[in-house]
Order: structure tokens, then C-alpha cells, then sequence
């Protein structure tokens, strides 16, 4: 359940061992933490342990910018990689696009709703077609053209101007272009991109168009964190839905959409609550 005040978000992933969750209960009970959500995991098979830990702010014993001092101690104990966040700290989000605008119409739809708790500051594209859908939303549009040649060079102002704004994370909203190694090292486990899964044999263009002609069964849509190994980052979501032989590649399409936009919101969704850890290449998803 979410609670409608603001909450701390404490995100642990140490090596299992006894009095984990002991130990940081009774840090936030000696500091009347009132707890409204909490999860954890333990993955025997790398003997690593995980969880999500959510309470209020209001009535806590220690004032929210003295929060993470005061648990720093607790962390090197049991070696911990944690991170603390805030629920009503809206994290700024870029959208990288380029010509398909069904996901960046979702996305923005779902922000301003308040579905999504995001700040937008830009939107950044490597082609002019969906700059009416920033100027829809009132959003900045930043035009970068990206040849082999210019590659380096101009993700290296979008990093600067990214960073400019205090940008957190990138949604890669069907932004047709791989990203270089700098792209991704300046925000690890915060780019967040969509493609079609359970299409493997299908690459290029126009899966949908191969997957029709082969009568596939089932298609669907993947959510991850991007690395330097194409399509390979850790998943956060995934989403599939039948087709038949009835289904023209029109409905492929059409499907395919739809999956698309569903699952990277979700993806998105997941990663703006603090829901997710990445481990090895593999995410732990507090859904």
C-alpha cells in the first residue's frame, strides 16, 4: 500500500547473513519509524540479500537530511550497496526519440496525469517528426543528428546537456540509434529502453513484417536497462499477447504497439517507485 505522505525508500543489497533485517528494524523502531512497505529477498545461490524498505517521513526521530548519515554506520556493518530516496523528490527524466511516437505519447499522457512522478526538462531526438509532441506538452525539443562521424561528439553534448539539467534517468521512447559505452557508463542502470521480445529470429526493421510471415503464436515487449551488449541489460518488465494466422502484420503492429507502450511505462513505473535492484546483469523488481 502506498501512503499518501511523503516516505523514505531505502534500497539495501549486501551478502546474506543473520541480523539484517533485526538490525535496520530496529533502527527505524528506535527512531519511530512508521514502516508502510516492506520486501526482501535472498538469492541462496549467490548468497546476496536484498530488500525495500519504505516509511514515513512524518514522526521519524531523524530529520530526512540527517537520515542517511545517521544509517551509514549500519551499512558498512553488514557492507552494504544502499541507496536512500524520497517519494515526493520527483526524479527528472529525459525521452530520447526519433520517429515512432506511440511510446512518447504514453509516457507523456502518463506524466501528466500524475501516474508516472517524473519531471520532464527535454526531450532529445536524432530526427525533427515528433517535435510537435514535445511542443503538445510544453517540453523543450533538442535536435541532435548523429552520423558514424558525429557520433562521439554529439552524445557528448547530449551528456553535458543532460547533466545541465540534472537529468537522472533517459527513456529511450523507440529511439532508434545504439548507444556508445560514454552514453551508457554516465548513467548506469538508468537508461531504460523498449523492445519487441519473443522475437529473437526476427531482427532488423520490420520484425513484425518476418514474425507474420513464419505464424508466429505470440509476440511481446521488453522493458530493460541499457548496456554496452546490445538488447542484453537487465530486464525490469515484460509483456506478451497472442496472434494468430487471422491477424494481418497491420495487427502485428498494432499489437506489438501496444505492448510496447504498456511495458515501458511499466518498466518506467517500477524504476520511478525505487522498486528495482540490479545484480549481475539480473534485477530484483519489488512489484
Amino acid at each position: 500500500m502506498e501512503s499518501s505522505r511523503p516516505t523514505a525508500i531505502l534500497l539495501i543489497a549486501c551478502p546474506d547473513r543473520p541480523g539484517i533485517v533485526s538490525e535496520v528494524s530496529h533502527f527505524l523502531y528506535e527512531n519511530s519509524g512508521n514502516i508502510v512497505d516492506v520486501d526482501q529477498h535472498v538469492d541462496p545461490g549467490e548468497n546476496q540479500f536484498f530488500m525495500r524498505l519504505e516509511w514515513e517521513v512524518a514522526g521519524f526521530g531523524i530529520s530526512r537530511e540527517d537520515i542517511a548519515q545517521a544509517f551509514a554506520p549500519l551499512a558498512e556493518k553488514f557492507e552494504m550497496d544502499w541507496k536512500l530516496h524520497f517519494s515526493d523528490v520527483k526524479p527528472k527524466v529525459a525521452i530520447f526519440v526519433t520517429r515512432d511516437n506511440h511510446c512518447i505519447y504514453d509516457l507523456l499522457s502518463r506524466q501528466e496525469s500524475g501516474e508516472l512522478p517524473m519531471e520532464v526538462p527535454l526531450i532529445i531526438s536524432n530526427r525533427e517528426d515528433l517535435k510537435p509532441a514535445a511542443d503538445r506538452f510544453g517540453i523543450p525539443f533538442h535536435l541532435f543528428p548523429i552520423t558514424k562521424e558525429t557520433k562521439q561528439a554529439q552524445e557528448k553534448k547530449e551528456i553535458d546537456l543532460l547533466n545541465d539539467h540534472g537529468v537522472e534517468t533517459v527513456v529511450l521512447a523507440r529511439y532508434m540509434q545504439i548507444l556508445s559505452s560514454q552514453m551508457v557508463d554516465a548513467f548506469p542502470n538508468r537508461i531504460i529502453n523498449i523492445h519487441h521480445s519473443f522475437l529473437p529470429a526476427f531482427p532488423g526493421a520490420k520484425p513484425y513484417h518476418s514474425a507474420w510471415k513464419r505464424g508466429v503464436k505470440i509476440i511481446g515487449a521488453t522493458s530493460h536497462y541499457v548496456t554496452e551488449d546490445l538488447d542484453e541489460g537487465p530486464i525490469i518488465a515484460q509483456g506478451v499477447t497472442q496472434v494468430s494466422h487471422r491477424d494481418s502484420v497491420k495487427d502485428f503492429i498494432r499489437k506489438g504497439r501496444d505492448l510496447e507502450q504498456t511495458v515501458l511505462s511499466r518498466g518506467v513505473w517500477l524504476h520511478l517507485k525505487r522498486r528495482t535492484l540490479v545484480h549481475a546483469n539480473r534485477t530484483v523488481v519489488f512489484g
